[in-house]
């Protein structure tokens, strides 16, 4: 899997973890008697955590586990073992966290799970000779070794699996017995089962299906250790914004082979590094020599530059929990356009399929009618051809009409979660992208309330604006309607007019939910600020569309009565001709 699409997937919840969880850490974890932390680990589960050949714990999850506990001043020792004697001791408290887990909704019963520091694939691996397959359906009444506590052996467990399952103590024990005939295929994590291929030289395995599901793995702790949780937590956001992270991804889990090494590319990089250093420091000794000049004049101004400096300190520390909330959000975006990418590839087959499957079936008709007249009616899939006959076409019909919604709807994901960095403006339809935002959030419409309305005003002109950048504005909209409402007999509207007397395009969006408190009024944009961290809010949402809205000369307005229901109204200037144009 590559790089920046498992980037996308591991910052998705940073922000919130960093900003409820490091005024708890900071109290419970004291820099000046630093506790000792036992951190345990799979010993055979390479690259991801295993002991090398001098038995000492190495891999991705050891030297990342090492760099957190270096930027957080914390001390740790590891304990490499079988999966399920540390998943054991974790609970018993022998350990204090485990460094690689894979996440479940049943193991939250048992830990709570870090943010994801990576993103797993797992796979379907085979002797060359075997049959293909490409899902685990198809591996029913087969032998399939999977390894003893992992996260296959438990989603196979819970899925009922119909087929026979060997239990191993590690993954290589897995491929081994594959690759010896005992098992007919063996479900491992891609990574490590090409790893395990490449240093066992079991030449005779293959992958015949790369990901037949996918995981977040990270760190986990015994359910309710908030502080060492977000201690992890912190420390890995760390890592992501000072590069170290995708350092010691490429290091491990980018390439399975290393690259050779080129001296023509390093002499050339070396340019690069040692002749803006020698700029650097002649201008650095030059502005030494200026600087012992203007002590004297700077003396008188170190109070006031005192304090400019905390103020912009503290406008620093915003930005960047704001940066951070905003790459996971492009992360998700990265990760949802990728498993829209796999939606579309069989949407595409069925949609080429169809057309030539309704063709046949016009073309027999006439001699199946032909042989009922004849031969009276007869069954067709267990059903009377009288009968048939009808349904086929309606059948054909729905299914075209069901794949082409569903390459609708994946291309407006693709759409909606592509980056935009340029942020380049042009004449857009507001009407097209209110619909185009509507049909992303639809799920959610459907379970909030059974009365949605939609009044879109014709011919109103065009405004000049990012479409990616509105559709998220109109997202967060309509999900904060639907998050107010107390049950699904309480409805939201959406219209769009023309104000001819300001020449501005307006959206309306009004809810009939719990309405808003006068005093939170004048808060709603504020960074942070938010009524739902209970259930999750971040307090960005608003604050980030109100700057998006500003970058395009509008207005955001919001009007509320407690019990009442919210309005909040969106107002963009109309595109010039010439923009139009």
């Amino acid at each position: 899997m590559g790089k920046s699409f498992i980037r996308t997937a591991l910052l998705a919840l940073c922000a919130l973890a960093l900003v409820s969880g490091i005024a708890v850490a900071a109290d419970s974890w004291s820099p000046a008697a630093p506790r000792e932390i036992v951190v345990g680990g799979d010993r055979d589960y390479p690259p991801y955590e295993y002991l090398d050949q001098s038995g000492k714990p190495a891999g991705f999850n050891v030297e990342l586990t090492r760099a957190i506990a270096e930027v957080m001043g914390m001390r740790v020792t590891f304990r490499l073992g079988g999966w399920s004697e540390m998943r054991t001791d974790l609970q018993n408290g022998k350990i204090d966290v485990l460094e690689g887990m894979s996440f479940s909704e049943e193991r939250t019963r048992e830990v709570d799970f870090s943010v994801p520091s990576a993103i797993v694939n797992q796979a379907i691996f085979a002797r060359r000779d075997s049959p293909p397959v490409s899902a685990l359906a198809e591996l029913a009444d087969k032998k399939v070794a999977v390894h003893r506590a992992g996260i296959m052996h438990d989603y196979l467990v819970r899925t009922g699996f119909h087929g026979k399952l060997e239990l191993t103590a590690t993954p290589a024990d897995a491929l081994r017995l594959v690759a010896a005939g005992r098992a007919d295929y063996a479900v491992v994590a891609i990574v490590p089962g090409m790893y395990l291929i490449r240093e066992l030289k079991l030449s005779n395995l293959v992958p015949v299906a790369r990901s037949v599901a996918i995981n977040r793995y990270g760190y986990a702790v015994k359910r309710g250790n908030v502080e060492l949780l977000s201690r992890f937590n912190e420390g890995l956001a760390i890592l992501h914004k000072t590069g170290q992270y995708d350092m010691l991804y490429n290091k491990w889990l980018g390439v399975l082979e290393p690259e050779r090494f080129d001296w023509r590319t390093f002499v050339k990089y070396a340019a690069v590094v040692v002749i803006p250093l020698v700029l650097l420091l002649g201008t650095f000794a030059l502005w030494s020599r200026t600087l012992h000049r203007q002590v004297a004049l700077r003396t008188a101004d170190l109070t006031r530059e005192i304090a400019e400096r905390k103020h912009a300190e503290a406008e620093l520390r915003l930005n960047q929990q704001q940066l951070v909330q905003a790459d996971k959000m492009a992360a998700l975006g990265v990760l949802v356009s990728g498993v829209a990418h796999e939606i579309n590839n069989p949407t595409g087959l069925i949609l080429l399929d169809l057309p030539l499957l309704k063709k046949a079936h016009r073309d027999i008709r006439p001699i199946l009618d032909e042989h009922q007249r004849q031969e009276g009616d007869f069954l067709l899939a267990g059903v009377p051809y009288s009968e048939m006959s009808v349904e086929m076409t309606r059948m054909l019909d729905e299914m075209q009409d069901g794949a082409q919604r569903i390459k609708r709807i994946v291309n407006d994901l693709k759409d909606f979660a592509r980056r935009d960095d340029t942020g380049d403006k042009s004449a857009i339809d507001l009407n097209e992208t209110v619909r185009t935002a509507l049909r992303l959030v639809e799920p959610t419409i459907r379970r909030s309330t059974g009365r949605f309305r939609v009044e879109l005003e014709d011919d109103i002109p065009n405004v000049l604006g990012n479409t990616q950048r509105i559709e998220q504005v109109v997202v967060n909209l309509v999900l904060n309607a639907c998050q107010a409402l107390p049950d699904q007999e309480h409805g939201i509207t959406v219209t769009t007019r023309y104000n001819r007397t300001t020449s501005n395009a307006i959206l309306v969006v009004r809810d009939e939910g719990v309405g808003i408190a006068a005093e939170n009024l004048s808060k709603l944009t504020d960074p942070f600020f938010t009524t739902k961290r209970d259930s999750g809010g971040t307090g960005l949402g608003l604050s980030v569309s109100a700057g998006i809205i500003k970058e395009h000369n509008g207005t955001l307005t919001f009007d509320s009565t407690p019990g009442s229901g919210t309005t909040v109204t969106l107002s963009l200037p109309a595109a010039s001709k010439e923009s139009s144009a």
